[in-house]
């Protein structure tokens, strides 16, 4: 898949599970009232977005692979170098980084650093918010210096705003994870599949083979319009009642 069908996929994912994981304490740190008084655990309107955000550029880290794919690009060499690195250590692309284990594996990684460094947390914050924002299209078409310009006045204006709002981080690694695994299961409708249970090298489809080819028609002109007005419709399900 394209990276801004894996960024609206993962987007999708947290606005649809992120409500349910609102009620785990540890994954909360925001409280609020409900019409009967008690006070019980919640996600503010900014961390839905955040989360929303830091997941969809979360769904293009197993693309970390491939030094040719939007995540390589988007900070020039720095991560070109990091992405020829990891598809040397992954053996390529659609293989370690497509996997299960990689998904847990980042996700406990985030969630250490979220708890343990503040900086490196905010590093990391600032990155996926930049590459989400990069992966749907953001900037000036055909003009790159300009479009890097829009992201990173957009992405450093944007952690402004989760900065003023107070913005708690307890559930950055699941979103990290959630976006990555909503990777996997998206390449795993492609005709390749995926080694879901790496390091076995058995690739895994979805039952029903929908067999998507990467960068046709179909993917650009349906799915992207399609997915697009379901984040847009639940950002407005989810932030309406808040």
């Amino acid at each position: 898949m394209m990276g801004h069908t894996h960024a609206l996929t993962g987007a999708i994912a947290w606005l649809g599970v992120a409500p349910t994981l609102a009620a785990l304490p540890l994954l909360t740190e925001s409280t609020r009232f409900i019409e009967t008084g008690v006070m019980v655990n919640a996600l503010t309107p900014a961390e839905f977005v955040a989360g929303a955000l830091i997941c969809s550029g979360a769904a293009m880290l197993p693309d970390l692979d491939h030094p040719s794919a939007t995540i390589a690009q988007t900070f020039g060499p720095v991560t070109w170098a990091l992405s020829k690195a990891v598809a040397w250590l992954s053996g390529g692309h659609r293989n370690a980084t497509h996997s299960l284990l990689f998904a847990v594996g980042a996700g406990f990684g985030a969630h250490y650093l979220a708890g343990t460094y503040p900086i490196g947390r905010d590093i990391l914050v600032v990155l996926l918010i930049g590459l989400a924002l990069r992966s749907i299209g953001i900037g000036i078409p055909g003009k790159k210096f300009a479009s890097a310009m829009v992201n990173i006045g957009l992405t450093v204006g944007l952690f402004a705003v989760f900065r003023s709002d107070n913005v708690g981080y307890a559930w950055l690694g699941l979103a990290v994870a959630v976006g990555c695994l909503t990777h996997v299961i998206g390449d795993c409708c492609t005709e390749k599949g995926c080694p879901v249970l790496w390091p076995m090298r058995q690739r895994w489809l979805l039952p029903w083979k929908i067999g998507i080819k990467t960068g046709r028609a179909f993917e650009q002109k349906f799915l992207a319009p399609v997915l697009s007005v379901i984040v847009l419709g639940l950002l407005y399900f989810r932030l309406a009642p808040l």
